[in-house]
């Protein structure tokens, strides 16, 4: 196939892929810093050491991405390489971290870009009753900005594709026109900064400024976005990384002063940085500048909803959370985070304001837990390697990744310090909350496949860094020159280990559960149908509600009236053959037939999706989810319709869902029973776990490869079950098609006039049904076609 990818041909195309983030930072660090050390009177004497420290973590800290971008080429990055040196833990607290740190972003760069309109909008700072138009004017932006984004990523790449480019022209030319006015002059450096009296003000400035800092992990997810062999796309990756933060450094350095002598921080109706551009530039520049400004502060915004979007994909792939939010909608994005992310940022505007300094300090704390977990991963790396192969450059490496490591911890350390009681505190709330969060739902979904877990990373590493319109390049996926890793080889699992094929099971019993409603009783044809193909035992079943056992009278008048109504239906199944009984217990229906259900041997349970009431109950958790809950018998839901249209019911086509798992086997003897029964035909369908292409773009050609592998093998595995089910002279087909189970089940079933669906289920209910999600509950709430659940109940 023709490639398709979006490749980075140079280190500035890179620059502007990724530079968003940490290029938008000069535009409002400087407020808070300044205000801070300002209203203090320490400015003189702790401004330039807290702005020198900054530029030294700047440099330490990319020169140690030097070495995660040629260890790292796969476009994980940090998160990867600590990944790989800390072990599972390491996926959970980065993910969990990455989380907040998308909302954070979304807060300061939205709050910074309310800003930016405010300074030349001044009434925009006025109340409605007590609340600020900015604050109104930020929700309605920040609803604006989710919207764009989950229209698709070509949609936002239109409107917000060359803000990046635009900052870093605004930066120099703030450079340019400083130099030009001012002079050349650096930051003073005061030794008195770090006196007892003043440490704490430099320290704390210093922490108020390091959300410089953000964005700087992008640069290793670039990596394998660019052109070329492995060590070529490293290094256009790190000049990409010198572009920025160069630029970042600079503007630190030259305009910092600037921005110090010409502003006034207490001036709360102007940004610091306006008042600046007003004074340097001639008219029009500084309008120009605040154009820029909030285009790439909304840029900046919306690259954060894009990045949360493929990390929840990523994560739902490899099973860390709920398929609903990994579920695409029509635009083929994941909006659910994104609207979850706008609504959490609506509240903390209406709540705590749209004054960025507000969430800086506790948004800086974020990225610097990040950057010291990849400065102590690149440690531990260079330490294992020199142990093999020691020299005096690998010393000099330990030396200075140790440095980076203890300044990013360092740094954290004074973050966390300084605004703890400010908000830091939610991370100490949040991070074990989501690492909870992530454990529970890939114990309850279990390992992905190969490929799924694959294609999560995949997902979870085309973060924003990569721009809008920016995907990832088929190196990028294999990491190794554009082909798939051998061990992505999934395999179902070993015919040895799989025992359908001696299970023999026998429909000898059935029971078909009754209220009394038509809704009920829609059961009882397929149910005969069945019974007479099998030469089962029915049992009629009805339970009546505790709530009438205290009043008696009440109680034994519905229990004639229920007897003489299951009666009368079993003497007509007696008059067509059939051997039939009835039953009529006390209590709940779910109770009364799991205790009916484990006493008599029942082989199959019978009922509708409704009863008495009209209620679907099997989505608002009534009988017939519940059944599945709690019984390990099959049950067999018949959808229960308003208008009944007499039929006579046959099983000519079954439908059986299959995943390669030994548990999805377990619906294979009942469905060899019904088959051979009923002379029925079975169509065997799976879906493989590799999505389509186009959910990829640029990763279509490795995501091809891995969709015709896991296709292969799931051939193979259906033809290995055909060929067994065939043999005892059932007549099969195999399908494997689609990427969505749920929609895929029912739109083939469809397509192929099923009788029945045949599957497994797990057997959630309630909040965990809710939470982790089920294909059977999708499944049966959309087809009108009976559908045979085996359940597998929790150990």
């Amino acid at each position: 196939m023709a490639r398709t990818s979006h490749k980075l041909s140079n280190s500035f195309e890179g620059a502007l892929a990724g530079g968003g983030d940490p290029a938008t930072s000069p535009l409002y660090v400087f407020g808070p810093f300044l205000k801070l050390i300002v209203v203090a009177g320490v400015a003189q004497i702790t401004f330039g050491a807290s702005v020198w420290l900054v530029v030294l973590t700047i440099a330490v800290v990319s020169a140690m991405y030097r070495l995660v971008m040629q260890w790292v080429t796969d476009g994980s990055g940090g998160s990867g390489l600590s990944e790989d040196e800390f072990g599972g833990w390491a996926v959970k607290v980065n993910a969990a971290i990455t989380f907040i740190e998308y909302t954070l972003t979304f807060l300061v760069s939205m709050a910074a870009m309310v800003t930016f309109i405010a300074d030349r909008i001044p009434a925009l700072n006025d109340k409605i009753l007590w609340i600020q138009y900015r604050t109104l004017v930020a929700i309605g932006l920040s609803v604006f900005t989710g919207w764009l984004v989950n229209r698709g990523p070509k949609m936002a790449a239109r409107t917000f594709g060359p803000a990046t480019g635009g900052v870093l022209v605004l930066l120099w030319i703030m450079i340019i026109a400083t130099v030009s006015k001012m002079g050349f002059h650096l930051p003073s450096f005061n030794l008195m900064a770090f006196n007892a009296q003043n440490l704490n003000f430099t320290l704390s400035g210093y922490a108020r400024i390091l959300a410089v800092m953000t964005g700087i992990e992008v640069f290793a997810n670039l990596v394998a976005a660019y052109e070329g062999k492995p060590e070529e796309k490293s290094k256009k990756a790190f000049n990409s990384l010198l572009i920025i933060m160069g630029t970042t450094a600079i503007t630190m350095l030259i305009v910092g002063p600037a921005i110090h002598q010409l502003s006034n921080p207490s001036l709360a109706e102007v940004s610091v940085f306006t008042q600046t551009m007003d004074r340097l530039l001639p008219d029009p520049l500084p309008y120009f500048g605040t154009i820029v400004g909030i285009a790439v502060l909304m840029s900046a915004s919306a690259a954060s909803a894009q990045g949360l979007q493929n990390l929840s994909l990523g994560l739902y792939q490899r099973h860390y959370v709920p398929y609903w939010l990994g579920q695409r909608n029509i635009f083929e994005v994941a909006d659910k985070p994104v609207w979850i992310e706008v609504f959490i940022v609506s509240l903390c505007f209406f709540f705590f304001g749209t004054q960025e300094d507000t969430y800086l300090a506790i948004y800086a704390a974020g990225v610097f837990i990040l950057l010291s977990m990849t400065g102590w991963a690149v440690t531990k790396r260079l330490i294992r390697q020199a142990r093999s192969r020691f020299s005096f450059t690998s010393l000099v490496l330990i030396g200075g990744t140790c440095l980076a490591a203890l300044l990013t911890s360092a740094a954290t350390g004074i973050i966390f310090g300084e605004r703890f009681l400010d908000g830091a505190w939610t991370y100490l709330l949040f991070i074990p909350f989501l690492y909870v969060t992530f454990s529970y739902f890939r114990n309850r979904l279990g390992e992905p496949t190969q490929e799924a877990d694959y294609l999560g990373q995949l997902d979870a590493a085309q973060l924003a860094g990569f721009g809008f319109g920016q995907y990832p390049t088929p190196e990028f996926v294999a990491g190794n020159g554009g082909e798939a890793p051998a061990e992505i080889t999934w395999q179902p699992e070993p015919i040895e280990q799989s025992n359908w094929r001696e299970m023999k099971v026998a429909i000898q019993r059935i029971v078909v559960l009754l209220d009394g409603s038509s809704f009920a009783a829609q059961a009882i044809p397929l149910a005969k149908a069945i019974a007479q193909a099998t030469s089962a035992r029915l049992t009629l079943f009805s339970a009546i509600e505790n709530e009438y056992q205290v009043e008696t009278e009440k109680y034994k008048e519905i229990q004639v009236e229920r007897q003489a109504y299951l009666q009368s239906l079993v003497e007509e199944l007696q008059s067509s053959g059939l051997v039939a009984d009835h039953m009529v217990s006390a209590g709940s229906t779910v109770e009364a037939a799991e205790a009916y259900v484990a006493d008599e041997s029942v082989d199959l349970v019978i009922t509708t999706t409704r009863g008495k009431s009209g209620v679907p109950h099997w989505l608002s958790g009534g009988v017939s989810s519940k059944l599945v809950q709690r019984i390990n018998k099959p049950v067999l839901l018949v959808k229960a319709i308003d208008q009944q249209t007499p039929k006579t019911p046959g099983v000519k086509r079954i439908l059986v869902a299959l995943d390669g798992s030994i548990y999805s086997e377990r619906v294979l003897p009942y469905a060899r029973a019904l088959a051979q029964a009923f002379r029925s035909e079975l169509v065997l369908i799976s879906v493989p776990a590799v999505p389509r292409m186009k959910d990829y773009r640029a990763a279509a050609e490795i995501v091809d490869t891995l969709r015709i592998k896991a296709d292969t093998n799931m051939r193979k595995f259906l033809q290995a079950v055909a060929r067994s089910l065939r043999a005892e002279g059932i007549k099969v087909r195999i399908i494997v098609t689609g990427s969505i189970p749920a929609r895929t089940i029912l739109s083939i079933g469809k397509k192929q006039d099923a009788d029945l669906i045949m599957m497994t289920s797990h057997g959630r209910g309630g909040l965990e049904l809710f939470m982790v999600g089920s294909v059977t509950q999708r499944v049966v709430q959309n087809t009108q076609t009976p559908v045979f659940i085996v359940p597998i109940l929790p150990q």
